[in-house]
């Protein structure tokens, strides 16, 4: 997938911004009209739902379809997630949805409102973290979270902030000092200081240690049960198995899977796997002879596939892995199966299944493979 690289103002601007906040005691002014249209865009707040677009499309150059004709719609509080290999058209579609990005045809709504109506007034209601967010290292991470807080007319304090995303002892760092999760830890507090009511993630626990990606999860969970929204893309699937309301599974610009992560796992056919892994043959003397060739393996899935309560099959390099209801129906078949065949069994493991299975199923191939 390639990385998007969010410009931010130039350095001395920022400072100045940050000075004139100062100067006024860091009071931030609207007016009348300012004012009216948040009380309107407030009350569509309640009565539409947050995200919603209808037959987006993007094609590039005449040519290339990104996005061929991706309908979602997401409600009040939930957490969704959007999943899909490199290429998927995942990052078009999400800088669609976030204003940066015109459709070819199709349309977005946000609260009930379109980008061309009410663009102002809806900057007011997102926060975002790029993949890779790009601060100015001439800036502290006090400095850079106030001169984000002064694009909206109701921020939240620094100082929550920075103690929400565990930077207060950071407060008065360089930028550019910091660590990479410090980093990205940032990068997610310029989303949330504007106070937003729906976050766009994109990849936000990239690079974090194993306890930052919890934290990052529980700041997440408190977010939607403020009545947030959250739309979350990851590569990490346990990721999304835990914090998703609901996902789609895009591949080649289109949505091929929708619906809760149980509700995925479900509909692949079995709730375990049977992994597994044979000899090719085994001769009398019990030595193993691997003249077998790889489309007499692939032919040899059928037989596996017709194993009690095996729903699907598929090979994993010289892994054979079976969706099953129940494991303990399917086991003892296949030990059979395997000694009438003249097979060997080298290795037998049993599992969950999970949404990565889901995925394979549906794509051909692993979350994480390029």
């Amino acid at each position: 997938m390639a990385r998007r690289k969010r410009q931010r103002p130039d350095a001395n601007v920022g400072t100045s911004a940050l000075k004139q906040s100062h100067t006024n005691g860091g009071a931030r002014f609207t007016t009348p009209s300012a004012a009216r249209n948040r009380r309107e865009l407030g009350y569509n707040l309640r009565v539409g739902s947050p995200i919603q677009c209808t037959n987006l499309r993007k094609t590039y150059d005449g040519k290339v379809e990104a996005v061929r004709g991706l309908s979602l719609q997401i409600e009040a509080g939930q957490c969704f997630g959007l999943l899909g290999p490199n290429g998927a058209g995942k990052t078009t579609t999400i800088e669609i949805l976030e204003g940066l990005l015109a459709p070819t045809s199709g349309e977005v709504r946000i609260f009930g409102h379109t980008w061309k109506e009410n663009e102002r007034q809806l900057r007011e209601w997102i926060g975002i973290s790029l993949q890779e967010t790009r601060l100015s290292e001439k800036l502290n991470v006090r400095e850079t979270i106030e001169l984000f807080a002064s694009f909206y007319s109701e921020p939240r304090p620094a100082d929550d902030i920075l103690e929400q995303l565990e930077l207060t002892e950071k407060a008065d760092a360089w930028v550019g000092k910091l660590s990479g999760g410090q980093k990205q830890r940032l990068a997610v507090a310029t989303a949330l200081v504007g106070n937003p009511r729906i976050l766009f993630l994109d990849e936000p626990t990239t690079g974090l240690d194993p306890q930052s990606r919890r934290q990052l999860w529980e700041i997440i969970r408190a977010f939607q049960k403020k009545g947030g929204t959250v739309l979350l893309t990851t590569h990490y699937m346990d990721e999304a198995e835990r914090l998703c309301d609901r996902l789609a599974i895009v591949d080649h610009g289109q949505i091929i899977a929708e619906g809760t992560p149980s509700d995925l796992i479900e509909r692949l056919g079995g709730h375990h796997v049977v992994e597994f892994q044979v000899s090719k043959n085994v001769s009398n003397n019990g030595n193993a002879h691997h003249d077998r060739n790889e489309d007499e393996e692939d032919d040899n899935l059928d037989h596996w596939r017709s194993l009690p309560s095996v729903e699907s099959v598929r090979r994993e390099d010289a892994t054979i892995c079976l969706s099953v209801r129940e494991p303990h129906l399917t086991i003892p078949a296949l030990l059979d199966a395997v000694t009438s065949q003249g097979h060997q069994l080298e290795h037998l493991s049993t599992r969950q299944a999970s949404l990565e299975d889901v995925f394979v199923q549906l794509t051909g191939r692993h979350l994480r493979e390029d």
